[in-house]
């Protein structure tokens, strides 16, 4: 009997959400696949804009795991003839500010189609126009880190920490933090990097303690203009900060 063949899922890309008319299911997109997080349900009617706005802030509390971890594209799908995307993103925009502005504001788009089961969602990843918009969500939320990165890099406030190698990185993070030590708060790496790196295991080590511990951890696109910034300055940062 031949050994059952591993699956890898890869990395974590982006979030989707798929919105119908009484319920909203949240995908979290890999590089190599998709896996459904959680289904919701509107409590009443969409006649309702009480009922409305409880739906859509489940949808809300419903992304915040993901986004915690560091991933913070996010795609709203919702079926045609249907409005329910954009009205999803005007809430975010008017109750949710945390998320459209500031160092950790996340970058969003909408398309329409249907992302409720993992059949429509393998139909839909596949579609050239959806694989073009998770690209520029992904590039767009990117360039956002390596804003942040590049602050950080010419600041002369000593509060923030940049860390360059793997083995300052495993050092920063490995250890138990205390209040008067720096806290590492994003780990950012290549794609390229994590395939090359001969360490692998070592690496998948210290991305999964980082995630444990709520560093925001983000593997970048070596193609894309934030991954070629990363690639320059070796293809991991570890970015530090004293609370």
């Amino acid at each position: 009997m031949k050994p059952k063949k591993r699956y890898r899922r890869g990395y974590p890309v982006a979030i989707l959400a798929g919105i119908e008319d009484n319920s909203a299911v949240i995908w979290k997109v890999f590089s190599n696949v998709a896996k459904p997080e959680v289904t919701l349900h509107i409590n009443g009617t969409r006649k309702n804009p009480k009922d409305v706005y409880n739906f859509h802030e489940s949808i809300i509390n419903a992304l915040r795991p993901t986004l915690r971890e560091g991933v913070r594209s996010i795609i709203f799908v919702s079926t045609p003839r249907s409005n329910y995307n954009q009205e999803l993103i005007n809430h975010i925009r008017q109750h949710h500010r945390w998320l459209t502005h500031g160092p950790n504001k996340a970058a969003f788009s909408k398309i329409t189609g249907f992302a409720s089961t993992s059949p429509q969602v393998i139909a839909l990843t596949r579609k050239p126009m959806f694989r073009q918009l998770i690209s520029e969500t992904t590039n767009e939320e990117t360039e956002n880190l390596i804003e942040i990165l590049e602050k950080s890099i010419n600041t002369t406030d000593n509060s923030n920490l940049v860390l360059f190698s793997l083995q300052e990185a495993e050092k920063l993070i490995l250890k138990r933090h205390k209040p008067c030590e720096p806290k590492p708060m994003h780990l950012m790496l290549t794609n390229r990097y994590l395939a090359d790196n001969p360490q692998k295991n070592r690496l998948h080590r210290l991305i999964q303690i980082a995630s444990n511990k709520k560093v925001k951890t983000r593997i970048i696109n070596a193609e894309s203009d934030a991954g070629k910034r990363l690639t320059q300055l070796g293809g991991l940062i570890c970015l530090a900060q004293l609370e």
